[in-house]
């Protein structure tokens, strides 16, 4: 294919050009594929008209909507590159990225006309245009791609820091909608899916809209989650197959109960780890429900935890997806053996190109042909992987490794905590001690949470400290910010220095 992502709405809208290709909830407006291949290519057309060519780069700046995906899929067809915004940063950080990319147009919708103004203001742009505006009738001819040409620019959730853009091509990102259709039960033109989580997160895009685009199925998007609402929308909308992070999941799993989704073949929770008591629940529900690990940098699907082993390999996040490799390295990066922990490391077609104008970051993750993702893990005899956490976010206290998971998952079985996040803080006597802070469903006594891990977990594993609060800091996609928790309860962002 010489089109790039673009090509497929094309083939599909020549294939069958009446299936529902997008559901928009906010209009209530449904495109089949031949409508949505004439939007995309009055979008194409509208940009043209402002100038943008192969290789420019467009930033969008919108909530979850049908117009999102068509612009997108747009910029594909010139063979611009889109930048996704995340619509929750500040003005300034909204400016980083603007500047960081080069974008020289800037999508945006009405909701955040402000957020744009202020940061165009800071970092001007040839041009700001209307996300939610109706498309034109004019289109334009496509541009020849190549499976190598970037196609998005997404910038990493920047939960340790500046966010870097990671470049992923038109190649990553058919690779990864063909490891999608082929994992678990499988994904075909029938199925059914709602993009909840943000769209500019790698998530949404790489594991609902691309990979159902991909095989001619429907996307449903929404602007916004709301848990009571969503099931109900599932139940309606006849959802075949959907992805949510963790968070999104455990938000469900609180839900009094659910409507019947009898279309339902499979889930699958990503972004994070999954709290092993939310697999729990669903599977007791009888559903297929799955885990995946992921990152941006692998557009983003990289492991996999099929129904089969999600309930005797718990806390796992599987065996690499058919056209991933995986292994974990040592710091020499020999091979580890089984049950001894290694960093994560990958490769094959999903990984990224990249990040954008970064040399320096790049090299430092990409040697000898591996991406080498921070994570630390375990593998065991039959080759799947449990991640014991990140590389920076290990804990040493007197002289013993801690993986604040591990901590995390028997804290997430205490009846009176909702939410966990395990760090290390300095000591003097330790070198670093463990904290967790929980969220707590009521009355919680700080010494009761100790006692409950220390009965479950060796004793130098278990907190020294508990800290509750109202809620834990997350990133639109669910991640926990614990450089936000150092910070606040150890006076440091970053993870104590070693």
């Amino acid at each position: 294919m010489d089109g790039g992502i673009a090509d497929w709405v094309a083939r599909r809208a020549q294939r069958r050009p009446d299936a529902t290709a997008l559901v928009d909830v906010a209009t209530g407006a449904r495109h089949t594929y031949a409508a949505f291949d004439r939007r995309v290519g009055a979008r194409a057309a509208a940009l043209a008209a402002l100038g943008v060519e192969a290789g420019m780069r467009v930033a969008l700046l919108g909530e979850n909507s049908a117009a999102y995906l068509e612009w997108l899929f747009g910029a594909a067809r010139l063979g611009a590159v889109t930048v996704p915004v995340n619509h929750r940063l500040a003005p300034a950080e909204v400016a980083h990225v603007l500047a960081d990319s080069g974008a020289t147009v800037l999508v945006r919708s009405t909701a955040f006309t402000t957020l744009a103004g202020a940061a165009v203001d800071e970092q001007p742009v040839a041009s700001v245009v209307e996300l939610g505006s109706e498309p034109g009738v004019e289109e334009v001819a496509p541009a020849a791609v190549s499976g190598d040409d970037p196609c998005v620019i997404m910038y990493t959730s920047g939960t340790t820091g500046v966010p870097k853009g990671a470049v992923l091509t038109h190649d990553n990102m058919l690779w990864n909608a063909i490891n999608m259709v082929t994992a678990g039960p499988g994904i075909g033109g029938t199925e059914v899916t709602i993009a909840a989580a943000p769209l500019f997160h790698i998530g949404a895009l790489g594991l609902s809209a691309l990979p159902l685009i991909y095989a001619g199925g429907t996307v449903v998007v929404v602007p916004s989650f709301d848990p009571a609402a969503f099931v109900d929308l599932m139940a309606r909308e006849g959802v075949t197959t959907q992805f949510l992070v963790p968070a999104m999941w455990a938000a469900l799993s609180r839900l009094p109960s659910l409507p019947p989704l009898p279309g339902l073949r499979w889930a699958i929770s990503g972004g994070a780890p999954c709290p092993v008591t939310v697999i729990e629940h669903f599977t007791g529900l009888g559903w297929t429900f799955t885990e995946g690990f992921g990152m941006t940098e692998l557009s983003p699907a990289a492991l996999f935890l099929d129904a089969a082993d999600v309930l005797t390999h718990a806390g796992s996040v599987g065996r690499p997806f058919m056209h991933v490799d995986a292994r974990l390295v040592d710091e020499g990066g020999e091979d580890v053996g089984v049950g001894e922990v290694g960093e994560l490391v990958l490769r094959g077609p999903t990984v990224f190109a990249g990040y954008w104008n970064r040399p320096e970051a790049t090299a430092e993750v990409m040697r000898d042909g591996w991406f080498h993702s921070g994570d630390l893990g375990v593998r065991d005899a039959e080759g799947f992987v449990t991640l014991v956490d990140r590389k920076k976010d290990m804990i040493i206290t007197g002289g013993e490794n801690v993986y604040p998971i591990e901590v995390e998952q028997v804290l997430h079985r205490h009846p009176g905590i909702t939410d966990v996040a395990v760090v290390g803080v300095g000591d003097a006597q330790w070198g670093e001690t463990v904290l967790a802070v929980v969220v707590a469903s009521g009355s919680l006594d700080p010494d009761e949470v100790i006692a409950y891990a220390r009965e479950r977990i060796a004793r130098f594993k278990a907190p020294r400290r508990v800290e509750i609060v109202d809620e834990l800091p997350r990133n639109a996609t669910g991640k926990l910010l614990k450089r936000v928790l150092r910070e606040q309860f150890a006076g440091q962002a970053e993870a104590v220095r070693r």
